[in-house]
């Protein structure tokens, strides 16, 4: 079926369905013809200027979204990052993998047992979530510097959960509660990274997971204290962060000798870090010693209080001085498969996504903030399903729900990583510790472990000066960090969770919702250098007070269009009036969507009805006839004639610079409003002018509306007007450059042909013939007066003259067949004043 029978038989589904298609062809079959510069649509005949922009089809539409068997390719290909990297692997690389694997590894072990605790499970399932973490992460990772483990914030949901499951099966055992978290989680995660969803963690902003983090760490901290002091009063750890801190506080003369053991351990990594620092910044060349040191401190207070522990209590075993971690399997005892019984995770379903916000937000911002740092972009989505992948498989060995760790990725950047390979010099790491160490381990005093922990969550806690910084960039930021602390620290974590995202969303679509265009003014602007002006060929002359009328150069200037209120912060001391009267030009600020279409509109005819009046004032022959919302002036009294000095309402130029799409909401409302001020200004009509429109789709949507060209005022066709359209030269041997060089050698050229004597200066330029110097520009070459023998503006004439300048070639920049969307507010402003109603005088 050829395409022209497509065509008809389109056309007469339309008719019989009642579908118009008429604003394709806006003049329509039967225009009376016009002649050139009356009309856009008469310019076929010139081929010159003749281009008439395709509108995109629905086919195009789904081409662009279908991917091709290459992007299908590419798309498996990047699911398995390392390819990229591994063949190049080298020995300088496996040396910096080497230290900063060992250097974490030495740090996992010891933290990933205490956060087994904050879990409610026993310290062996810490490690295998650890081991499972750094050992597959790798396969998937975007990121070289992120250690993928247990973290504070998620083991406390986690143990959360387990203590909620706990109280309806308490025959379950907790350690499946925790395995069946991780794959349910990881499922999803996982879902979201294959079908390339990690952009919805940009809805998520930086004060809210600063909040959540802060608010997380405060009830971490205040849940460990009573277990570092060695409280013995049985009070509930988990709640409110402001009940932990009162009962601790109310139970604290229960405490015993394991306060010794924890308050000194605690103090003595603050002590340890601390001087590390300050020795590295006295002596910077031992920066790398002092920071290794600093890094294993936690295996050395751990070690040390083990050591003590042992020596203690080696023959008390039974009746130990102090709480001890106690006894610690050797090797992988829970490895099996996942119990996925559907109780249990109906169960724990409703909390499910604050378990899955916190694994994400948490990794997410942590790679993206060392990626920055170190040179290198991380993608999201592939991170998604490196999360997930380690929590589907980690359960297979006794892990739960893990994710990425700030201060392990902390230590392993400073620790000179090289590639994500580091993982598995990491996962033998912990290896070890599973099948060397455990008899260690029995003797780790438990009020040691907490100091651990409260040492490490401290980190996380946002300090006063970033929170300072937020108030100074945004106050309302600042207001959502401290209602996401308050809720977090009165309510639980999930709470605060919740109450942040929420909040930030809230604010993101009042932000949209109510945003305000600008209605914008020009002003005439030159370029200075201190009191010097700038002309168009980079020469400095004089301006100001200091400038000669002989040095007024009009064409050394350019306009601008600024709000005409000063909302911008320009000078308000510079007269920012309407370009022209009855002519407005409307900026949108936030984008033209449904939200904020409503609001955009209203202000924009409530500012036309203020600064203009209505076309026909006895448009209203009788007082009834009259809307009830427009009454007019009291009976007996005279219509006030104050508004007379208004203009009339001419044209409205719109500025799309910040639309990328609209809908049919916000296109309806155009065409609303195009009907509303077409009432207003009858028998005239309004014209509507677009400039700055940078997507196809949405000139396709204007233009299905019947924006884009002239509007019908009468049934007799259109009102002549004047077309102003944007040209360009081509590039290539016809640009403007290329045109330059030929009329710079026709220049050269033609003063050697009368200075047969000059020698040329090739190094300075400079052209010497008797007491007359010749110095070349980067624009041509300028003659004296007083000897050139051919005068500049001849010279000029003959050159405009010469087939090298004819032969330059321009095009339209954008479509004939849509005169009304212009590339910018200038053309726009034109074209408005160019066709308006009344007598106008030029733009300049």
């Amino acid at each position: 079926m050829s395409g022209e029978t497509s065509t008809k038989i389109g056309h007469s589904l339309a008719k019989g369905l009642g579908i118009k298609v008429a604003y394709r062809d806006p003049l329509g079959a039967t225009a009376e013809p016009v002649t050139r510069g009356e009309s856009a649509f008469s310019v076929g005949t010139a081929d010159t200027y003749s281009y008439n922009e395709p509108e995109p089809t629905s086919g195009e539409w789904i081409l662009e979204h279908t991917p091709s068997w290459r992007q299908i390719g590419i798309y498996f290909y990047n699911l398995f990052p390392f390819l990229r990297w591994i063949t190049r692997y080298n020995l300088q690389w496996f040396y910096g993998d080497l230290v900063a694997g060992i250097t974490v590894g030495a740090v996992v072990v010891p933290q990933g047992m205490a956060y087994a605790k904050l879990a409610e499970l026993e310290v062996q399932y810490g490690l295998y979530s650890s081991f499972m973490g750094v050992l597959i992460y790798w396969f998937f990772a975007t990121s070289k510097d992120i250690t993928i483990g247990p973290v504070a914030v998620m083991s406390t949901l986690t143990g959360e959960i387990v203590l909620e499951v706990a109280k309806m099966y308490p025959d379950y055992p907790k350690h499946m509660v925790a395995s069946s978290l991780a794959v349910i989680c990881g499922g999803i995660v996982c879902f979201l990274g294959l079908f390339r969803l990690g952009f919805i963690v940009d809805f998520i902003s930086l004060p809210a997971i600063s909040a959540f983090m802060t608010g997380s760490a405060l009830n971490i901290c205040s849940g460990q204290v009573a277990t570092m002091l060695g409280e013995t009063a049985d009070f509930s750890t988990r709640g409110p962060t402001y009940l932990i801190i009162i009962n601790t506080l109310k139970y604290l003369p229960s405490s015993t000798i394991d306060a010794a053991m924890g308050v000194t351990a605690c103090a003595m990594l603050y002590i340890i870090r601390s001087a590390c620092m300050y020795a590295a910044k006295k002596m910077p060349h031992r920066a790398k010693l002092f920071f290794f040191v600093s890094t294993l401190r936690t295996v050395f207070v751990i070690l040390f209080y083990t050591m003590i522990s042992a020596a203690v209590n080696l023959h008390r075993k039974h009746h130990p001085k102090f709480s001890l971690l106690g006894f610690v399997p050797r090797g992988f005892q829970e490895a099996s498969v996942p119990d996925m019984d559907r109780k249990i995770i109906s169960a724990y379903a409703g909390q499910l996504p604050a378990a899955v916000i916190v694994l994400l937000i948490e990794h997410i911002a942590i790679s993206k903030s060392f990626g920055r740092v170190n040179n290198y972009t991380i993608d999201p989505s592939q991170e998604f399903v490196a999360i997930g992948v380690s929590n589907l498989l980690g359960p297979f060995l006794g892990g739960y729900p893990a994710t990425g760790s700030f201060s392990r990725t902390a230590i392993k950047s400073k620790a000179g990583v090289r590639t994500p390979l580091a993982g598995i010099i990491t996962a033998i790491v912990v290896l070890l510790a599973i099948y060397a160490l455990p008899a260690l381990f029995f003797y780790i005093p438990k009020a040691s472990l907490a100091g651990v922990i409260i040492h490490a969550v401290g980190d996380l806690i946002t300090p006063p000066n970033t929170v300072y910084q937020f108030w100074c960039v945004s106050p309302l930021d600042c207001l959502i960090f401290f209602i996401g602390v308050f809720v977090t620290v009165f309510t639980s974590i999930e709470n605060g969770i919740y109450c942040t995202i929420c909040v930030s969303l809230a604010v993101l679509l009042f932000r949209v919702a109510k945003a305000r265009g600008q209605l914008l003014g020009r002003v005439t602007i030159h370029s200075v250098v201190g009191d010097h002006l700038v002309d168009g060929d980079g020469k400095y002359g004089s301006f100001g007070a200091n400038k000669a009328p002989s040095d007024d150069r009009d064409h050394d200037h350019r306009s601008i269009f600024l709000p005409i209120n000063h909302t911008d912060g320009s000078n308000p001391e510079i007269s920012v009036e309407q370009p022209y009267p009855g002519i407005f030009i409307y900026r949108f600020s936030e984008g033209f969507n449904y939200p904020n279409a409503n609001h955009y509109t209203d202000y924009l005819v409530q500012s036309i009805f203020q600064t203009t009046r209505r076309t026909n004032p006895h448009a209203y022959a009788r007082r009834g006839d009259r809307p009830w919302n427009d009454p007019g002036p009291r009976e007996g009294k005279e219509q006030a004639k104050n508004e007379q000095h208004l203009p009339l309402l001419q044209a409205v130029i719109l500025d799309f610079s910040s639309v990328n799409n609209v809908d049919v909401t916000s296109i309806q409302n155009l065409i609303d409003v195009r009907n509303q001020l077409d009432l207003y200004a009858s028998p005239r009509s309004v014209q509507w002018h677009f400039a700055h429109i940078n997507n196809r789709w949405t000139k396709r949507a204007l233009a299905a509306a019947g924006f884009g060209y002239p509007t019908p005022v009468s049934s007799e066709g259109f009102h002549r007007w004047k077309p102003i359209f944007s040209v360009a030269e081509i590039e290539g041997s016809a640009s403007a450059a290329a045109h330059a060089e030929i009329v710079n050698n026709e220049r050269e050229h033609a003063h050697h042909l009368h200075h047969p004597k000059s020698v040329a200066d090739v190094e300075s330029g400079a052209l010497k013939s008797g007491s007359a110097t010749v110095e070349r520009e980067t624009h041509g070459i300028e003659t004296s007066s007083e000897d050139s023998a051919v005068p500049e503006d001849k010279l000029q004439r003959d050159l405009t003259a010469s087939q090298a300048y004819r032969r330059r070639k321009v095009a339209v920049v954008q479509g004939m067949n849509r005169p009304f969307f212009h590339i910018d507010l200038t053309s726009a402003l034109q074209s408005a004043v160019a066709n308006s109603s009344d007598e106008v005088p030029s733009l300049g």
